[in-house]
């Protein structure tokens, strides 16, 4: 039989996430095994978000020290490592959609309500992701720095390539014409 999850307040319910009908109790039926499924993914998510966090902090401290090569080979760790982050949120969302309900911080508190270890796990979860949020932001910060600064170089280049230093053969510069192209006249 499924077991019944209070809703943390009489005006929410979990399963639709709306207000409720005057009348309605305040409980929601929820598959037994649920919470325990939840559980895992959100020990999953964690172990990820760790790893995705050391990821970020290498790649910070690759652009501090412009090792651009070693760059390219994290990104595509990068990318995998997202991708089954994001793999476990999508499944994370579709396990509450099952029961009609939306992936909300208070639905996931009342589901893990009998099992403390995971909602520590789901804390860190939540506090984790900010992290990553913002170290993501800091890299994406400095790759924009980086890219400014080449930008900047290679217009100081093109500028000097459009109007190249002549020598003479005593050594000394002298100024050049206009610059014709090949095949003008």
């Amino acid at each position: 039989t499924p077991e019944k999850w209070p809703t943390a307040s009489s005006t929410a319910c979990v399963r639709c996430c709306r207000r409720k009908p005057a009348g309605r109790s305040n409980t929601v039926a929820v598959d037994p095994g649920f919470p325990a499924r939840l559980a895992q993914l959100i020990q999953e998510e964690r172990f990820g978000l760790q790893g995705f966090i050391a990821l970020l902090k290498r790649e910070e401290a690759l652009l501090v020290a412009s090792q651009i090569d070693a760059l390219a080979a994290l990104a595509e760790e990068k990318t995998g490592l997202y991708r089954n982050l994001q793999r476990l949120s999508d499944e994370r969302v579709a396990m509450f959609a099952r029961l009609g309900a939306k992936v909300t911080d208070e639905n996931v508190r009342i589901v893990l309500a009998k099992a403390p270890d995971a909602m520590t796990a789901w804390s860190e979860v939540v506090a984790l992701a900010g992290e990553a949020k913002e170290r993501n932001r800091v890299n994406g910060q400095l790759i924009t720095e980086r890219l400014q600064n080449n930008q900047q170089a290679l217009s100081v280049l093109l500028a000097a390539a459009e109007h190249p230093q002549i020598y003479g053969p005593d050594g000394q510069s002298r100024p050049t014409a206009a610059s014709r192209h090949f095949g003008s006249f």
